[in-house]
């Protein structure tokens, strides 16, 4: 394997918003197979980390690389990127009335796949095989995307697009945010019943409840901008005793 492939890396990332800088030198790796956790407080950059990545028009790369398998990614835009196997599950899902679930699923599975010859019946047992199970009824198909869908069916819903689209690299912005116990315990399954060798996934959150379900490889906390620290689960299980008070800026 050649240098950079099959893996998410990036390096000095610096993001404005409107002209504030957000991210202040953002490094990290994702690799193929990984699950790597990112937390922090409110405010500190985790989810313009992930727009930034995906290409959203508000984020202003000022300094820094990204490169998806080698590649540099910061210079295409987002349908490429996408396209190129990154996927972004939101923090908050939106509704679009009048498209079906099932038209958006195969609307994005054959833009993913614009260059290969699609097997419309190998797509559609790959479709059911994943509803079956993330316990996602098939009379959700028919219905518009997210529109009326309770909290946990939308992050659900975002599982499923995952697992059906199959991207190389997948970031779930905070999967667990507005969910109550039982939710965050079905979410949190579902993400990690997604681990497989040819996908890398990065989860961004505020809480350790969601690592009870999942096994992170990596823990990176980012604090102001920065990563400050690095660790295993064992870090998470410590903020989650101590908050984040303790973690501070390399300048602080």
């Amino acid at each position: 394997m050649t240098q950079g492939q099959g893996t998410l890396e990036v390096k000095d990332l610096h993001v404005s918003v409107a002209g504030k800088e957000i991210l202040k030198g953002i490094s990290l790796t994702l690799k193929k197979g990984e699950l790597v956790a990112i937390m922090g407080p409110n405010g500190s950059g985790k989810s313009t980390l992930a727009y930034a990545l995906a290409g959203h028009p508000r984020y202003t790369v000022t300094k820094g690389t990204a490169t998806l398998d080698g590649k540099d990614i910061l210079s295409q835009t987002p349908d490429a990127r996408a396209r190129a196997g990154l996927f972004l599950g939101f923090q908050y899902p939106v509704e679009v009335s009048g498209v079906s679930l099932s038209k958006f699923l195969w609307t994005a599975y054959t833009q993913r796949h614009v260059a290969e010859e699609i097997d419309i019946d190998a797509y559609q047992a790959r479709l059911d095989g994943n509803m079956g199970q993330l316990g996602v009824d098939g009379a959700f198909l028919k219905r518009s995307l997210n529109e009326g869908f309770s909290g946990g069916e939308k992050k659900r819903i975002e599982v499923l697009q995952m697992s059906t689209l199959e991207p190389v690299y997948a970031i779930l912005d905070e999967p667990d945010s507005g969910l109550d116990i039982d939710a965050v315990r079905v979410v949190g399954e579902s993400i990690q019943a997604q681990r497989k060798p040819g996908i890398g996934i990065l989860v961004i959150t505020h809480y350790q409840r969601i690592l009870k379900y999942i096994s992170p490889d990596r823990v990176y906390v980012i604090v102001d901008g920065v990563v400050v620290k690095e660790g295993g689960r064992e870090l998470a299980e410590e903020l989650e005793v101590k908050g984040y008070d303790w973690v501070k800026p390399p300048s602080s």
